[in-house]
């Protein structure tokens, strides 16, 4: 009950009205048609039976009323149906993307892009059929099957006594149906999440495929994965499809019990040929109202997967939230850092830790270098400043208060980073811009533009700052971007810049003007720099050396050349690089 409240909450008024009304508007319908044998009986045992036309026409005139009656209740029902189930599955797509834009980036780890994408897309509508047939079927069938046994029992109780020995031979296999397809069913949805990984890994990295001439190599492997979901999709279906012979095997079976029984009958004049017609048709609609009903149940098995996979989205605890207490938006005075006894482990326990008793302190307006070997935890280190992660133990202050205090908002307004991976969104060059101030005045981007080296290449294009990027900027080189993304991050006016390796794919000079730029530009700013290049960071007032998830030496470069083997070793051999 609790799933299906979650489900339903949000949903808009208007939603509801239609999900109401459907049901209602079944009933009538249902109600209609229930009557129709019971017209068509009195036709053939009185008009037909005394040869009375004016009988026939005038009961037939009822029965065409009727008819129209239910068509129209039922065409209304189904409209309020399709209606409330498109409501519903906006709302449930809306509820899920806000709660994947709450997840901090721990909770992201947990379910992979792929996975995300199917529970949005074919979760959400499995679940969307699913409850327009409730809102249909599960009014309409249990209404048909009540109506049409009391009716048929009205009539001939003795030949009523058939539908005992029918219902039990369709309810018992269903039932063994269900449960034995559910586990299929989970396995299946799985499937679905490793063919979305393996196209959205392919279309990402489309021009690696052709520039090492793989397609042939990635149709197999599609080929392997789309063949595997296809033979998990028999698997779960080959139980599923047993429903519709089992149930038609039961109704043909009641049909030639009740024609012999009910001829008999006839013959021995207990009941008229009307009653039998009109008992067969209440046999086809209590039937059928079963037949509907197994299907719910199949529908239900089928979505209780998907359903699962959405609640595991709905139900996950955000690991990052505002406290209740937070600091006031303008508290954050200055860039100052602090990390006080700090380590981290993404699986927060001390089995895997990353980052080890990390001591740092950083006045406000300094420029920061963090340099050390590949998976050295530098871009960890920097992500629990805007509180993207939360550390393991210790503390880490920003403006010398706890970053656990602040509201989220406020604290990531006063951060500014550019991440390894460079994200561009579909859209204008402006508009991408504008993600660092909405606000920003046209002098105002191409300031930062500027400061970022990115302003000469932006204007030789057509069509400047108007210029369409690609999904993702394909449209641009890697260094393009990265200055792009800088310009975005300097739009912030940020108490703190964190620049995350974002250099990498300019060339030295371009680098050297970059940072020449932010020192001019953003002097109450404190900058940190993760570079692999030594040059990058050589400027900085104090350079932190990272080994394995510790600071291993901090100084300035010509303190760390006397002092830090590590550093003096990767000076030496970039040097050596360059004289080459």
């Amino acid at each position: 009950m609790s799933t299906i409240k979650k489900l339903l909450s949000g949903l808009e008024t208007k939603y509801k009205i239609n999900s109401i009304l459907s049901p209602i508007m079944m009933v009538g319908e249902v109600v209609m048609e229930v009557f129709i044998p019971t017209i068509m009986a009195k036709i053939i045992d009185v008009g037909i039976a005394n040869h009375d036309a004016n009988y026939v026409i005038k009961v037939g005139l009822i029965m065409v009323a009727v008819s129209v009656l239910s068509l129209m209740f039922g065409v209304l029902s189904g409209r309020f149906a399709a209606t409330g189930a498109l409501g519903f599955a906006k709302n449930l797509r809306r509820k899920l993307f806000n709660k994947v834009q709450d997840f901090s980036f721990a909770n992201c780890d947990k379910f992979s892009t792929p996975s995300l994408i199917t529970r949005l897309t074919t979760d959400v509508t499995s679940t969307q059929n699913t409850y327009m047939m409730i809102i249909r079927s599960c009014i309409r069938s249990p209404i048909m099957f009540i109506s049409a046994i009391i009716m048929s029992f009205s009539i001939n109780s003795k030949l009523a006594l058939i539908f005992l020995v029918a219902i039990p031979l369709i309810a018992i296999p269903v039932a063994l149906i269900a449960i034995k397809a559910f586990p299929r069913f989970r396995v299946m949805m799985k499937k679905y999440d490793g063919l979305n990984a393996d196209v959205q890994e392919n279309l990402n990295g489309i021009r690696v495929v052709k520039a090492f001439v793989r397609e042939d190599y990635e149709t197999k492997d599609f080929d392997k994965i789309a063949d595997d979901l296809r033979k998990t999709q028999v698997k779960a279906e080959k139980l599923v499809i047993l429903n519709m012979p089992i149930m038609q095997l039961v109704m043909y079976l009641s049909t030639i019990a009740m024609l012999w029984f009910g001829g008999n009958m006839i013959i021995s004049k207990t009941m008229e040929t009307g009653e039998l017609i009109s008992f067969i048709t209440y046999l086809s609609q209590i039937l059928m109202s079963l037949m509907m009903i197994s299907m719910i149940f199949i529908m239900l098995v089928m979505s209780r997967a998907s359903i699962s996979r959405i609640m595991e989205i709905l139900d996950e605890e955000i690991d990052i939230e505002n406290p209740e207490k937070s600091i006031p938006c303008e508290s954050v005075i200055d860039g100052s850092i602090k990390f006080d006894n700090v380590s981290f482990s993404y699986d927060k326990t001390e089995k895997d830790i990353v980052l080890s008793d990390v001591n740092i302190e950083i006045p406000s307006g300094y420029t920061v270098g963090i340099i050390g070997g590949t998976g050295s935890s530098k871009s960890t280190l920097v992500q629990l400043i805007p509180r993207l992660y939360d550390t393991l133990h210790g503390e880490v202050f920003v403006s010398g208060k706890n970053v656990k205090d602040y509201n989220l908002k406020t604290l990531r307004d006063s951060v500014a980073m550019v991440l390894q991976k460079n994200v561009l969104f579909s859209g204008t060059i402006k508009e991408n811009l504008r993600w660092g101030n909405p606000e920003a005045t046209d002098e105002q981007l191409i300031e930062a533009c500027k400061s970022s080296c990115a302003h000469d290449f932006i204007s030789a294009f057509p069509d400047g700052y108007e210029t369409q990027l690609g999904q993702g900027g394909v449209n641009l080189s890697g260094g393009q971007k990265q200055r792009i993304c800088i310009a975005r991050a300097l739009l912030k006016k940020p108490k703190i810049l964190i620049l995350d390796d974002s250099t990498s794919a300019v060339d030295t000079a371009t680098d050297f003007s970059i940072r020449q730029a932010l020192s001019n530009t953003l002097k109450e700013t404190t900058k940190i720099i993760i570079a692999q290049r030594i040059s990058s960071v050589k400027d900085s007032d104090v350079i932190y050396v990272m080994d394995e998830g510790k600071i291993v030496a901090s100084g300035n470069h010509q303190q760390l050349l006397e002092t830090s083997e590590i550093y003096r070793e990767v000076y030496e051999s970039q040097q050596n690089s360059k004289m080459e």
